[in-house]
């Protein structure tokens, strides 16, 4: 969407809409294009729903003029997805948050940036290094990103500092983990900190690969310290991945479980990374084609215009849909209906609690 100059209701309208049920940032998108407002979105929403065959209403307004008021009180601000201030890469995926919160130099997200993550029971010599590598790589102007974990993430954050951006799993006002609450506070005041959760909004598991796509989508390439075979930290590589970004890894000891993850990326086509200026190299020149090989096959999920999506019947896929998660340029295939119409259809199941999204363009019947 271009970028539009907010009034404060549509700003409000915006929160609402967003936080209402079965609204993700996929649906968001789409009912923005179709409708062209948030406002106009949620007096849509009840016939949308009823077409799914299901009552909806949307996000009741006390709850959103109580979330406004926590964001004010937490010395926070809202960022939406077409304001000049959003991250340019983390606004070129699918699944970018329409709305983040903020404290701090939104400039920061602006630099060249990497995402630096790794084992929260990291060994004290990876650590060690992990702070090295931040702050080299600050010191040659790549803002370093991570999410406050423990082990590598912690000493990421405090080797770049100032230059560091901190995702968090939690509400803007939520330190998480606890030991990290002073470290929170100093991002939060001299660097920057993102939140795409609601104040108040305490880290479940669910939101951990949320802040992971974050953390990926926001850099143009992904360095992992240290990780165990499966780990968050490989997600967050995956996610990169996925985003046609660089993913870059420190090799280890194959005797040290701490490291089997990081030498399992470079052997499936990672980078093999030994020394700040390897990343300042792939990086500082990064035009959009990475060097690494590493790759996670993302759907093609065609994209409808704004224009199409607008004047779009929805077709008729429900039969088409599982609990098993497919792409949907796969039942825009076997449907043989256009994408607009396909997206609609799925829109519609989506609001009425019938269709759950899952990573890589795939969907599913909620089970």
């Amino acid at each position: 969407m271009a970028e539009v100059a907010l009034s404060q209701a549509e700003a409000f309208a915006r929160i609402r809409l967003l936080r209402s049920p079965h609204i993700g940032p996929v649906s968001y998108r789409q009912l923005m294009a179709r409708f062209g407002t948030a406002e106009a979105a949620l007096e849509a929403l009840p016939d949308l729903g009823k077409k799914g065959g299901r009552q909806y209403r949307p996000a009741p307004r006390d709850r959103i003029e109580r979330e406004v008021d926590a964001v004010r009180e937490a010395g926070a601000r809202y960022l939406f997805h077409d304001q000049p201030d959003y991250p340019a890469l983390l606004a070129q995926l699918d699944s970018a948050p329409p709305i983040l919160t903020f404290r701090g130099d939104l400039a920061i997200a602006a630099q060249t940036c990497v995402a630096m993550v790794g084992a929260r029971n990291a060994s004290a010599a990876s650590i060690k290094l992990a702070r090295e590598f931040a702050s080299a790589l600050a010191g040659e102007g790549i803002a370093v990103v991570s999410g406050l974990a423990r082990g590598i993430d912690g000493a990421c954050h405090e080797g770049a500092f100032p230059g560091t951006i901190g995702v968090i799993a939690s509400g803007i006002d939520i330190a998480y983990p606890p030991q990290h609450a002073e470290l929170q506070e100093r991002i939060a005041s001299e660097a920057l900190l993102l939140a795409e959760q609601p104040p108040g909004t305490e880290p479940r598991g669910s939101h951990f690969p949320s802040r992971n796509r974050i953390i990926a989508g926001l850099a143009a390439g992904t360095l992992v310290v240290e990780a165990a075979p499966k780990s968050g930290s490989l997600i967050t590589a995956r996610l990169a991945g996925e985003a046609g970004r660089e993913v870059m890894a420190i090799p280890g000891s194959p005797l040290d479980a701490r490291s089997q993850g990081c030498n399992q990326l470079i052997r499936d086509g990672a980078v093999l990374v030994q020394q700040p200026e390897d990343v300042v190299e792939l990086l500082q020149g990064f035009d959009g084609s990475p060097r690494s090989s590493f790759r996670e096959a993302a759907a093609l999920e065609f994209d409808p215009a704004p224009e199409e999506l607008a004047e779009a019947e929805p077709a008729d896929v429900a039969g088409l849909l599982t609990t098993a998660p497919v792409a949907v340029d796969e039942l825009i295939r076997q449907s043989g209906e256009p994408a607009a119409a396909v997206q609609l259809a799925l829109l519609e199941l989506e609001i009425s609690g019938q269709l759950t999204r899952h990573a890589g363009g795939r969907v599913s019947r909620t089970a």
